[in-house]
């Protein structure tokens, strides 16, 4: 499954995650595959896709990153193209409702 994890950084400070992430890496389970991020030019969020089948590593992850003043929001996500699919048997019928 895919997640959308959006962090915040206290202060719109991104340095000490940057930092962390410099010297001691992500600190991601095994099973757990980050996939990439995106950051607010604005340093206050950043979006990290990851990728797991079990919701009990993205919570090893996060308890990994206590103390560090990041809050984390865990958002399950279904790539455009799968939705997509299941879509496409109601759209005529969506017309016709």
């Amino acid at each position: 499954m895919l997640f959308m994890i959006v962090e915040r950084f206290p202060n719109q400070d991104a340095v000490p995650a940057y930092r962390r992430v410099r010297d001691s890496g992500r600190s991601l389970p095994e099973g757990l595959k980050y996939v990439g991020s995106w950051v607010e030019p604005n340093f206050d969020r950043c979006f990290q896709l990851m990728e797991c089948d079990d919701l009990r590593l993205l919570q090893q992850w996060v308890l990994a990153w206590r103390g560090s003043g990041i809050t984390f929001e865990i958002v399950p996500v279904v790539p455009s193209q799968e939705t997509r699919a299941v879509i496409a048997p109601f759209l005529d019928a969506s017309a016709q409702g």
